[in-house]
């Protein structure tokens, strides 16, 4: 316990800071046997019966609707917003208009300073710039439709490749942007084999199920925002910043969240909509964003262009890895895509460099998309590992061996843990890789066959968080913290492990999420949800342990908790009867040393056999599989549901995911789920997912890594790969669409 500080309050606060590993773990001593297996989600049954209370379902008496109005252009000063006809329409309250231009959030990386009340200035196509207020939602959505913008434009920056060369990098911050060791040039230039190509990747959109969406209502000063948000703790403090208010005047619940994978990190202007209006009319107002208006007006992933370099030796070790980024973003904002992130540490060479820079474009914001950085830099470093396999004429897969550094290769401090090449061996015995032919020419009928790998690297991270665990008079437990559930199983996994930990029945663990009174969490992003949280609990239950163990008499490391019952020194005693009136603890965890002293990580292979039609280009996915290994795996059905989630994500990204940019205006084109193409299951054949287990003493006390944005990172360079294996064509513009393979495919 010597890590243990021990402050009381009102209720008795632990923390734990990560300053040196832990090899010993409560939950690989628990006696409930519920850690690691396939649990079904604990809420399951309340979402698949509609029980399951969504942001913009939630009752309130004298409910008004809100329609946001969005700019009709993309870059210039509006000079009237004309509102006359909308405001006569019957049912319509108000349209307001002195609306705050958008807050571009700290995560996402920009202005932290409330902005101005009204939009004059526009940035990009489809900025919101007021919002109609009615007593149903149909009356506003029509009135919307008549409110006139009226504006001087002024020149935009609308084309990508029209402002590559005015490039700039953007200032330090969580990821520095440039990072350099050796003469890169240099080895290029000696090496025996090289790899020097451009990889280029579109503007994404995150696409989740639920449309961003708030309910607001004013009571007593104090603003309560149901809204669909991933960091409610962070959520909150933007608000209240845009709103001009105090941190404690804002409360956001966010209890169930259908998918974010980034977009819903900060707030979006729905929200800041919502609680205006709510404040000016009094009383509640609903603001739900139709799906264009998702496209138009929340946050995109940055397109890329990427060069890689490699250099290599006689025997297929790298001498010289180089990743050069240009992405985009609105003029004076900072963040950037870190398509480097991975190769920071992903194989061993003396000559490294990653560099990023942003060109300035009006076009919607960018931020962080699920696996920000990982999920478009592996679309291009791996296929170039392939692309230098085939060059040096080695297997793809002992390319990879060949090239595992002992050590992290740029800081020089060792690995926490690290698996890849296991998952790839595992991988390509599963996978039957032996069969796979060398070169394209594997023709059945009209479709050619081939098969691809490609490596899977994603940085592991721990955030400060916190969580409250309560033992009750009648032998349950109440676990409380603003983390959120956007639908990777958070209320199952925190139940596991105070299940675990305090030797109870699943059905007697309540978990509470999601409420912004709740002890703060780090909330669902950067794949640090499960370590982070997961490990608060774990904290306030062993705390809670040490007072059982002080009730029944006993040294705490005698106990053995099960079905509810305390044991130790052959006495088996009710928890009922060692608690009294209830016991509380709330249990922090922070990172520490083991920050910096450690790489951690985790990893995984990616296998893909595809065919493409000889005649029409046509590609279909014949079978996936996934083999990663992250730490413990806290409940192996939502571990692996996270997988397949991913691995549909790369087929996406390899295959038809791109949102389209008008050249004339920055606009979105394709802002539906009709004209952007998320893969459908007709898309995805059956996939495969294996763990390698493990344990990582210097992550967190459950010893897990970061597992739900793992399983994208690669996965899309295995099919691009898979596709060269069939056809001897080689796109490196994504994504892979027939008319790119077309013109290259053999007679």
């Amino acid at each position: 316990m010597t890590l243990l500080d021990t402050v009381l309050g009102r209720d008795e606060h632990r923390s734990l800071r990560m300053d040196k590993p832990l090899p010993d773990s409560l939950l690989d001593r628990g006696a409930q046997g519920v850690i690691g297996q396939p649990i079904d989600r604990v809420e399951g049954p309340l979402k698949v019966s509609g029980r399951a209370t969504y942001a913009a379902e939630y009752p309130a008496e004298r409910l008004s609707y809100g329609v946001l109005v969005r700019a009709p252009f993309g870059s210039g000063k509006i000079t009237d917003v004309v509102a006359d006809e909308a405001k006569a329409l019957p049912g319509v309250i108000d349209v307001i208009t002195d609306y705050p231009s958008f807050i571009r959030n700290p995560q996402q990386g920009g202005e932290k300073k409330a902005p101005t009340q009204g939009v004059e200035k526009v940035d990009y196509h489809g900025e919101i710039v007021a919002i109609v207020v009615a007593e149903t939602f149909e009356a506003a959505r029509d009135a919307a439709a008549r409110v006139k913008v009226a504006y001087e434009p002024a020149e935009g920056a609308f084309v990508f490749a029209e402002h590559r060369d005015e490039a700039d990098r953007p200032p330090p911050d969580q990821i520095p942007p440039k990072s350099s060791q050796g003469d890169v040039n240099a080895a290029m230039a000696s090496a025996a084999y090289t790899v020097d190509q451009t990889y280029t990747t579109p503007s994404q959109n995150s696409a989740a199920m639920e449309p961003h969406a708030s309910i607001a209502e004013w009571k007593d000063g104090k603003l309560t925002l149901h809204g669909s948000y991933q960091m409610v703790a962070s959520d909150q403090m933007q608000l209240a910043q845009a709103l001009g208010v105090k941190n404690d005047q804002v409360r956001i619940i966010s209890r169930y969240v259908g998918g974010g994978f980034g977009s819903k990190l900060g707030i979006a202007p729905e929200s800041v909509a919502a609680a205006i209006a709510a404040k000016r009319l009094d009383r509640p107002v609903k603001v739900a964003m139709a799906r264009q208006q998702v496209f138009d007006a929340t946050v995109r992933r940055s397109n890329t262009e990427q060069r890689i370099r490699l250099a290599a030796d006689h025997d297929g070790k790298l001498t010289a890895i180089a990743h050069e980024t240009l992405a985009s973003n609105l003029p004076g904002e900072d963040y950037f895509e870190p398509a480097g992130i991975g190769t920071h540490f992903a194989y061993a060479a003396e000559n490294r460099l990653t560099d990023h820079k942003l060109v300035r474009l009006n076009w919607l914001l960018s931020g962080s998309m699920r696996a920000p950085g990982e999920a478009v830099g592996m679309l291009a470093l791996e296929a170039a590992m392939d692309e230098l396999a085939e060059v040096i004429g080695i297997d793809p897969i002992e390319l990879r061996r060949r090239n595992e550094p002992e050590q992290d290769p740029e800081k020089k401090v060792p690995f926490s843990s690290r698996q890849l090449v296991p998952c790839l061996d595992r991988g390509a015995e599963a996978f039957g890789w032996s069969a796979r032919k060398k070169t394209a020419g594997d023709r059945r009928g009209e479709w050619l066959h081939g098969m691809g790998v490609a490596a899977a690297v994603r940085s592991n991270m721990l955030q400060k968080s916190s969580a409250s665990v309560e033992l009750t008079k009648d032998g349950r437990a109440i676990v409380s913290t603003d983390m959120t559930d956007i639908g990777t199983g958070t209320y199952t996994i925190l139940a596991q492990i105070a299940a675990e930990t305090l030797g109870l029945p699943l059905d007697r663990v309540i978990v509470h999420l999601g409420d912004g009174e709740a002890p703060p969490a780090a909330g669902s992003g950067g794949s640090w949800g499960a370590g982070s949280s997961g490990s608060s609990v774990y904290v306030a239950c062993e705390a809670l342990r040490e007072k059982l163990a002080q009730a029944m008499g006993v040294d705490p490391d005698e106990l053995t908790l099960k079905d509810g019952r305390v044991i130790a020194e052959n006495r088996a005693v009710e928890i009922t009867e060692l608690v009294g009136d209830g016991m509380k603890v709330v249990g922090t965890i922070q990172p520490g040393h083991q920050e910096k002293l450690v790489r951690q990580a985790s990893y995984g292979a990616h296998f893909a056999e595809v065919k493409v039609n000889a005649v029409t280009g046509e590609v279909r996915v014949v079978r996936m599989l996934g083999v990663f290994e992250a730490g413990r795996i806290l409940n192996r059905k939502t571990a692996r549901s996270q997988c397949l989630g991913g691995m549909t994500f790369g087929i996406g990204a390899a295959l038809s995911e791109e949102l389209v940019h008008d050249r004339r205006n920055g606009k979105v084109v394709n802002r539906d789920l009709a004209e952007y193409h998320v893969p459908v299951n007709a898309d995805i054949p059956q996939l495969e997912v294996e763990f390698i287990d493990g344990r990582d003493h210097h992550a967190n006390p459950i010893h897990a890594k970061g597992i739900g944005e793992l399983g994208i990172s690669g996965a899309g360079a295995a099919i691009a790969n898979a596709i060269y294996n069939a056809t001897g064509v080689r796109v490196r513009d994504y994504p892979i669409t027939l008319d790119k393979l077309l013109p290259g495919l053999p007679d």
